[in-house]
């Protein structure tokens, strides 16, 4: 049996959870068997019942308030224990922040070989084979696991959410809280149309914008298409910006459908956080920006010219839809 965790937000399944459970769910198809999805904290019925709708046969549903906080200890001790008890032969998870909190955590603890990063279904059919990136997302390795338990923690965006037919049952259970000790006392959420970490569609600004005062020039192209919002380090350290927007090495990395970068040269450093982008946009007045050699489609031009000109024919393409 394949268990996939399912992380959620406010009782929302995460949409990079549903991702792991198509994944999962294909997985298992190829090894004969089902797949069953975790649940921790409190959930309703109907966010459990969407994964149902993404290949899970049952849902495991530990309801407890105290699991609504993540803590990486907990969630490791009650995944491990599930994992024991169902008798899971591959566990799935995210490679987002908690996946990564948990991941290396629940291979210690289970024994397990662990594939961070996975960008494919493993090739089971000599083994259990997965394809990684490696080096910042600049190659790919193929990762044997030989352990009894095996651990795959797959990249936002890299496989996909794919509907399945068929509905979950739910079972409850009842997993003491075994935390790290750390009370978490309050919750500061950041609030947007579209958070970073989900969104498939993101307009970037670097300091080719000159200041923050000329920011609007990224909102207003964002919201014409429905994106997020992101910046270079540059400007987060200027505080142009916020932190949390900070794509990059050093800030978050993001695997969009499609990534906008206007005034952003193209460093390595942040280009290690946006190379996993389905497609690639560059807009910079310099045509030697390094950006471009990264680019699926690029133009030459001043950023202060051709911003408002794309999102005006974006508006009107829309309105005569």
């Amino acid at each position: 049996m394949i268990l996939v965790f399912a992380d959620q937000s406010e009782g929302q399944i995460k949409k990079q959870s549903l991702e792991a459970m198509s994944y999962g769910a294909a997985t298992a198809a190829q090894m004969g068997t089902t797949a069953e999805a975790v649940v921790l904290g409190t959930a309703d019925a109907a966010a459990l019942a969407v994964l149902g709708n993404y290949g899970a046969a049952k849902v495991h549903h530990v309801p407890a308030a105290s699991y609504d906080n993540f803590d990486a200890s907990a969630y490791t001790n009650a995944l491990a224990n599930l994992a024991k008890e169902l008798g899971a032969t591959v566990i799935v998870l995210s490679q987002t922040t908690s996946g990564k909190a948990i991941g290396p955590r629940l291979s210690a603890r289970l024994k397990a070989g662990l594939v961070a990063g996975a960008v494919a279904l493993p090739d089971t059919t000599n083994g259990f084979v997965v394809k990684k990136s490696v080096f910042s997302g600049k190659a790919f390795a193929h990762v044997k696991v030989n352990t009894d338990i095996k651990i795959v923690s797959l990249n936002p965006n890299a496989y996909g959410k794919i509907p399945a037919d068929g509905a979950a049952t739910v079972a409850i259970h009842d997993i003491p809280f075994a935390g790290s000790g750390i009370t978490v006392k309050s919750v500061n959420k950041v609030k947007g149309t579209v958070p970073l970490s989900e969104a498939e569609l993101v307009v970037s600004g670097g300091r080719g914008l000159k200041g923050p005062e000329n920011w609007h020039l990224i909102e207003n192209l964002a919201e014409a298409i429905g994106a997020a919002t992101a910046c270079s380090r540059p400007v987060a350290d200027a505080h142009w910006r916020p932190h949390h927007e900070h794509v990059g090495q050093t800030g978050g990395a993001i695997a969009p459908n499609l990534y906008i970068a206007v005034g952003i040269s193209g460093a390595i450093q942040h280009l290690a956080g946006v190379n996993r982008s389905k497609t690639i946009v560059v807009i910079n007045k310099d045509a030697e920006a390094p950006f471009f050699k990264a680019a699926d489609y690029g133009i030459v031009g001043d950023a202060f010219e051709v911003l408002p000109k794309l999102t005006d024919a974006i508006k009107q393409m829309k309105a005569g839809a």
